[in-house]
């Protein structure tokens, strides 16, 4: 139970603040203004379930596949670390700049009348920097049995609740909209950006460490 506890603080905040809703449910708002109320809501819920699906599989099957091709764990964090420090840099110093490419690609792809897996999920809740948060996350498993079962069931519940978190944002997108306006966005869109460049930084630390410990172990 410990194990799961720590192993869940660890996810959820890696995950909430990589996928940000609050900051995703304003484009939800914008793609999703043709529909009708309930088909806001249903749209909501689909999205939800299908970043559940991409977060869950990433953690419970990224550190397989990068065993398979052979990458270390220790290079899986450094360079996951480098990437979400960046991202969260680029966020905290230019978040509108940030949200206008996504928008721009997001109206770039924007075709059928299905959106809720593509672009709603993919790539604007869980896209690239989604997984590569939750293979980072996979990749700090316990070797032994009971760590193991505990840090996956901690990890998979904060994936769950980062995915109910996206279907409560994006079902009350018009009223989040209304209640925080767009100063309001900027300054959630901040702080969870400092809060993911932390992250990054401490993962990419983890890295460093696993590369230079064993090289000043005694023989």
């Amino acid at each position: 139970m410990h194990q799961a506890i720590n192993a869940f603080l660890l996810g959820f905040p890696a995950l909430f603040s990589i996928v940000n809703p609050l900051a995703g449910a304003f484009i939800f708002r914008r793609l999703t203004a043709h529909l009708s109320p309930e088909q806001r809501s249903a749209t909501a819920r689909e999205v939800a379930i299908y970043s559940l699906l991409m977060m869950v599989g990433a953690l419970w099957a990224g550190s397989f596949v990068l065993a398979f091709f052979g990458v270390s764990l220790a290079a899986l964090r450094v360079a996951g670390g480098v990437v979400v420090a960046l991202t969260a840099w680029t966020l905290l110093n230019q978040p509108e700049q940030h949200e206008a490419s996504r928008t721009q690609q997001i109206d770039a792809n924007l075709g059928g009348d299905d959106i809720a897996l593509f672009p709603l999920t993919i790539p604007t809740t869980a896209g690239p920097g989604t997984i590569a948060v939750a293979v980072a996350l996979s990749a700090s498993r316990p070797k032994t049995l009971d760590g193991f079962a505990g840090f996956f069931v901690g990890q998979t519940a904060a994936a769950v609740v980062v995915a109910l978190l996206v279907w409560v944002a994006y079902a009350w997108t018009e009223r989040i909209g209304r209640l925080m306006g767009k100063a309001g966005n900027r300054i959630v869109t901040r702080l969870t950006a400092f809060l993911l460049l932390c992250i990054g930084v401490q993962i990419m630390i983890t890295g460093v460490v696993d590369v230079l410990e064993p090289l000043f172990k005694p023989q």
